[in-house]
């Protein structure tokens, strides 16, 4: 069986990623998905299941935030952010989460913790990340990380941290303002993909801080 793994594509389904998928006889999504059409794409590749990130809002209202299934003999546990993880882990094979835009794979005991990264719009340096698993008849199973090319558009500088914290603090203000990214860009002379992704990360996360954008940027 070959598995699909992939998160965080806030609405941005790229034609890589789409190409990678190919021959996957199911796929999983570990939230922040952002639109319908995302998983609409996904279901035409192969059946898809999901669980719902904190960006996922109303149209997500039936998507469920946790997921227990079984695949090939394996035994999956989704959930979006890795701090709502189930405290015992043994009894799943395979746990799988996102939130954090960071590939990484951890063994605890006989279960692999994997976070896909993201694949959608890309954030600062990170790179653009999925995984496709490969389960054989003994239940012995393979991970590939994928890598997805960026083009030079999509690189920001980062700016020095302090002035990264007026940035995202005048970011912050004019999104409250209702200002739209390409409106904010112009005003604080900064790229429109650094408005965007400043905007973005204050509505997804109620309450964040000046600190907290800056750590989920990998500052």
């Amino acid at each position: 069986m070959r598995i699909g793994i992939l998160s965080d594509t806030h609405n941005l389904l790229r034609p890589e990623v789409k190409e990678a998928l190919k021959g996957c006889d199911v796929i999983l999504h570990a939230g922040d998905i952002c639109e319908r059409k995302i998983l609409d794409e996904l279901q035409r590749i192969a059946p898809a299941r999901a669980v719902r990130g904190n960006g996922d809002k109303e149209w997500a209202e039936h998507i469920p935030q946790s997921l227990e299934l079984e695949l090939a003999g394996l035994r999956f546990y989704m959930t979006h952010k890795k701090k709502d993880l189930p405290q015992d882990l043994s009894p799943y094979d395979i746990v799988l989460f996102g939130h954090s835009h960071q590939y990484t794979e951890e063994k605890k005991g006989n279960t692999l913790l994997l976070n896909p990264g993201s694949c959608g719009p890309r954030r600062f340096h990170q790179p653009i990340t999925l995984a496709v698993m490969e389960v054989n008849e003994n239940r012995e199973y393979t991970v590939q990380r994928i890598d997805i090319p960026h083009e030079k558009k999509e690189d920001i500088p980062a700016p020095a941290p302090g002035d990264m914290r007026k940035i995202i603090e005048g970011v912050v203000k004019e999104t409250q303002k209702g200002k739209s990214a390409e409106d904010i860009s112009k005003k604080l002379r900064i790229p429109q993909t650094l408005a965007e992704q400043i905007a973005r990360l204050y509505v997804t996360h109620p309450g964040v801080t000046t600190e907290g954008i800056m750590a989920k940027m990998g500052l």
